[in-house]
């Protein structure tokens, strides 16, 4: 097997990553306890016959700083392990990193956090909420993924968020952002401005929001998108939905996962399983080579299976089938992966 490793990538990754836990936690160490968390995973993907396996340490970092401010952060290393020539040649290997986020937030009140530095972009709820490889459901992205994302998944700049109005039955939240154009490697970030408002009812589980990118590179443009989201209390169902637009193309995805026991901790085996599913489409635009997205129309529907072991470990399977004029693909994943959560400095108080 030969390997071709790009060290200098991993090595200033690396050092970054340290610098970060250091002076965060050298800085909240008289205060609250800066919490280290994030996951260490194997996945495998077997697309179209050409076989790939990617191992993944992804950390988070999370430390209070006072009564109003913290400091977050999130990165990964990660291989790709892949056949050249399809499923024929010789293995060969590729290392990375990347930090998809560095952010000093204030916290002024439950109705305004000030964001800066680097953070993820908030365009619909998938990049914010679900990306991270101990949260999402199935290992793919959504085809639409990369609209509202396409220069990258963060942006470097000044976020404003909170909950805009609070009542019992009711909340409507929001997010507005600006980022500038970045391209020093690892930190790659576009030029945009954008905002997300979402309505959410705490009593049904159900929130509904949309949001708006104005794109300032490239002679500019629009991009919209809108989410739904729906969690019943009373079974463990989880419905999740976006749709996108752009003038590179348009599509949408929709996703519902199923435990069978609403309490993961029982003992027995079946309650541990959740069977997940999804649908999506999309439709061509206009696409450029920077937008990321598919040159012909595609369908596209993954069945898949969570088993939830003791000790915060997760096994995932899944198989995809796709249909584009480009060419269908049978697509299969699996991925192990481990929660890690403790704290990054010994003492301090919560």
């Amino acid at each position: 097997m030969v390997f071709r490793i790009v060290r200098r990538t991993v090595i200033k990754a690396g050092i970054a990553l340290a610098t970060i836990c250091y002076i965060a936690t050298v800085a909240c160490a008289q205060s609250d306890t800066p919490i280290l968390s994030g996951a260490v995973a194997f996945l495998g993907a077997n697309r179209g016959g050409a076989p790939t396996y990617q191992p993944v340490i992804e950390p988070v970092l999370v430390a209070p700083f006072g009564d109003h401010f913290v400091v977050e952060a999130r990165g990964d290393i990660q291989g790709f392990v892949f056949r050249e020539g399809g499923n024929t040649g010789p293995y060969n290997a590729i290392f990375a990193a990347s930090l998809f986020y560095l952010q000093l937030d204030y916290v002024a009140n439950s109705h305004l956090t000030v964001t800066v530095g680097r953070f993820l972009t908030p365009f619909n709820i998938y990049n914010e909420r679900i990306s991270p490889i101990w949260i999402a459901n199935l290992q793919t992205a959504p085809i639409i993924f990369t609209i509202g994302t396409r220069t990258s998944a963060s942006s470097n700049g000044a976020m404003l968020r909170g909950v805009a109005v609070d009542r019992a039955n009711w909340t409507i939240n929001y997010t507005a952002y600006v980022s500038a154009l970045t391209t020093t490697q690892n930190l790659e970030a576009g030029r945009a401005a954008g905002g997300r408002v979402g309505l959410f009812l705490p009593h049904h589980g159900f929130e509904v929001g949309a949001s708006y990118q104005r794109f300032l590179q490239n002679e500019g443009s629009n991009i919209s998108g809108a989410y739904v989201v729906w969690q019943p209390q009373p079974i463990p169902l989880d419905v999740r939905a976006e749709y996108a637009h752009s003038p590179g193309g348009h599509g949408y995805w929709l996703e519902g996962a199923y435990h069978l026991a609403s309490n993961r901790d029982t003992g027995r085996w079946l309650s541990r399983f959740q069977p997940v599913a999804r649908v999506q489409q999309y439709f061509k635009g206009n696409p450029t080579p920077e937008d990321l997205l598919p040159s012909a129309d595609v369908n596209q529907f993954d069945v898949g299976l969570n088993y939830y072991l003791p000790h915060n470990i997760r096994l995932n399977g899944s198989y995809g089938r796709q249909f584009s004029s480009a060419g269908d693909a049978n697509i299969w994943n699996f991925q192990i992966s481990y929660r890690f959560l403790f704290p990054a400095w010994p003492g301090g108080h919560s």
